[in-house]
């Protein structure tokens, strides 16, 4: 496992794939945060405070994680070292969780300039210090959460086929369905009995952005991660 996630981060740091990730993704932010005029820009918020960040960020994953993981099997399959990769003396779970990791690390790695939002908001506030750490702590683990059920999402997408940007557009749409998808159904008052926005990962996202860790909230992101984990396991035994 752990040299499929050496050869994974080389692949990523050896191309301008991870630098390129790693810029876009917060030059983006860095826009709509501080730049662009508009209801996300902290400056003319009139409170310091992170809830635009934690908004807009789980809406860039959505085509930033497809983005990174859309080559991880995809590429595999098209240049048929997938064939190769199963002769290893590895199992097929130590394949998936190390390109999991080598994509969720490059994501990790994406995030930790952005704690210099912090400090910049903090010397915002009046007085100085005015921040909710237990919601800018939740929501950062909130993050970390959606990045990983992404991630999974990504992976699996990724085996269903050996062209990259049919495997990205794939990512995008379960991505985005699993995420908002059941918030927009339940829009419509299907049922009244049952919280259908519950099943989606928006939901999940909110209630741990609130600065409270439920348990039910974690083992819903670690389920929703294994499940596709698990489905790109089986896709990968069968090819």
């Amino acid at each position: 496992m752990i040299a499929i996630l050496k050869k994974e981060l080389n692949l990523f740091f050896a191309s301008p794939i991870a630098y390129l990730v790693i810029a876009v993704f917060l030059l983006i932010n860095g826009l709509f945060l501080w730049v662009f005029k508009g209801e996300f820009n902290i400056l003319n918020a009139g409170f310091a405070d992170l809830n635009s960040f934690f908004f807009i960020t789980p809406w860039f994953f959505i085509f930033l994680i497809p983005a990174i993981t859309m080559r991880s099997f995809s590429d595999e399959i098209r240049s048929g070292t997938i064939e190769i990769l199963k002769t290893k003396p590895i199992t097929v779970w130590q394949i998936v969780i190390g390109k999991f990791l080598g994509s969720f690390i490059l994501i990790i790695i994406a995030l930790t300039p952005t704690i210099t939002y912090i400090y910049t908001v903090i010397q915002l506030g009046n007085p100085v210090g005015n921040l909710d750490f237990g919601i800018t702590l939740g929501s950062y683990f909130g993050l970390l959460f959606l990045a990983g059920s992404f991630t999974a999402i990504g992976l699996f997408s990724s085996t269903l086929s050996n062209n990259q940007i049919v495997a990205f557009i794939i990512g995008v749409a379960l991505s985005y369905f699993i995420f908002y998808g059941f918030e927009a159904i339940a829009e419509f008052n299907l049922s009244q009995s049952f919280p259908i926005e519950n099943l989606g990962l928006y939901s999940h996202f909110k209630s741990i952005a609130r600065g409270v860790i439920d348990t039910r909230d974690i083992l819903y992101f670690v389920s929703i991660t294994f499940f596709f984990l698990y489905l790109t396991k089986i896709k990968f035994d069968n090819k």
